[in-house]
């Protein structure tokens, strides 16, 4: 009977969450903004505290430790776990958690705004959670459980695994990095520092859930400039590109945007627009399943810009679209096992095992590209990216016995 520490888990999510995490797309360092040392350097100093080995930070942030094996096989491969210590820039990031113990099914009034209110009818998930112990923010940042509950769900699991050596397993790197939420928590990790056979990312939603599709990504930067003029003596002569970016985000099919989109259906997100009448740029992001309809969004920008730069000849349009990630599933499916082991150990953690097409793309999207196999766990998060993100501290406490089970059934298998 596995049973994990619940308010030792539920002790480090808090204090993690109360740290500013917020990664920036705008910079080019690695970490790309300083406050992510911050978290960085507690979880080095905790994995220290733990006993784990080989513990260190590189240069760019990755916080890295091993539990070493102590299954009496030798040819136990070495899987690793992973989760990503920065929070989206939708939402300030300096939370201040509130734990809701034994959640009645009311509304949850959040203090500092007032204005947001958890509901059973807004949030009918709620009504599942009855009982439970639910952690939301104060109402004005986010909580940061995506992905700080992955960071604690591995330190839990890890502290059982060193506390419970009468389970056997192989040896588990673990790997904390920075920067996911800007698509570049992958692009700085030397495979050779996992010496890993597979992964896991513990960075999905719902209980029991395994991902082992994603999205594939693109991200596309339009740069256009105009014909500067005083707009006194402009006519004929001004080319306004804020104008043109207007009229090109215009033309973008309603259709194909994000809140007109589900399912198994791509997107094309206008992000940022910025500029002056001189010049102006746009940034988007390019979402699909498969990577030929992918390649369809960024030829439909290129036939937008085509045209508006016949009915505007004097101004000049650049396109720069840049890989990002690849839905995992291309490589998956070629060798099920590490999905198909994370689910024997959801069932082992008496839950049912599912698995749907993850509108998103996580680290393991571009490992699993890489050549590490890394499908994706469970933490118990919703409604992240918002100052309504809410988890409930049970679902944590499921995620991180699934991770004991699972790294018993790599042993059982080796």
């Amino acid at each position: 009977m596995i049973s994990i520490d619940k308010e030792y888990l539920l002790n480090r999510f808090l204090s993690y969450v109360q740290i500013d995490t917020q990664s920036d797309p705008h910079s080019a360092t690695t970490p790309s903004t300083a406050r992510q040392w911050d978290l960085i350097h507690v979880l080095e100093n905790e994995l220290k505290e733990l006993g784990l080995e080989d513990v260190r930070t590189t240069e760019f942030g990755y916080v890295l430790a091993t539990i070493p094996r102590n299954s009496k096989k030798e040819n136990v491969p070495q899987i690793a776990l992973l989760a990503h210590i920065d929070t989206s820039n939708a939402c300030p990031g300096n939370a201040k958690p509130l734990v809701h113990r034994r959640y009645d099914g009311q509304p949850i009034i959040l203090p500092e705004d007032q204005s947001q209110i958890l509901t059973v009818e807004e949030i009918p998930l709620l009504a599942q959670k009855l009982g439970e112990d639910i952690i939301t923010g104060s109402g004005k940042t986010l909580l940061g459980a995506d992905d700080k509950a992955g960071v604690a769900i591995i330190i839990a699991a890890a502290k059982y695994l060193v506390e419970h050596l009468e389970i056997p397993h192989g040896p588990i790197r673990i790997c904390f990095n920075p920067d996911e939420e800007i698509g570049r928590g992958m692009h700085k990790l030397d495979l050779a520092d996992l010496n890993a056979q597979a992964a896991y990312t513990l960075d999905s939603e719902h209980r029991g859930e395994i991902d082992f599709e994603t999205f594939s990504a693109d991200s596309a930067l339009i740069t256009i400039e105009g014909v500067a003029s005083h707009p006194g003596s402009a006519k004929g002569v001004m080319v306004n590109a804020l104008r043109l970016a207007a009229e090109f985000i215009h033309r973008l099919s309603k259709e194909i945007s994000p809140e007109m989109t589900s399912g198994r259906e791509g997107f094309i997100h206008p992000t940022e627009i910025a500029g002056t009448p001189e010049k102006a740029s746009i940034r988007l992001i390019l979402r699909d399943f498969e990577i030929s309809d992918l390649e369809a969004k960024g030829q439909f920008l290129q036939k937008i810009i085509a045209e508006l730069q016949k009915d505007q000849p004097k101004a000049k349009w650049n396109l720069t679209i840049e890989h990002q990630y690849r839905n995992m599933r291309y490589w998956l499916e070629k060798d099920m096992r590490p999905v198909e082991f994370a689910k024997q150990a959801v069932e082992r953690a008496g839950l049912t095992p599912f698995s749907e097409a993850m509108r998103g793309g996580t680290d393991g999207s571009l490992l699993t590209e890489r050549g590490l196999p890394t499908p994706n766990i469970f933490t118990g998060f919703h409604q992240y990216h918002s100052p309504k993100e809410w988890i409930s501290l049970q679902d944590m406490v499921l995620s991180a016995t699934t991770l004991v089970h699972l790294v018993q059934i790599w042993e059982e298998n080796s």
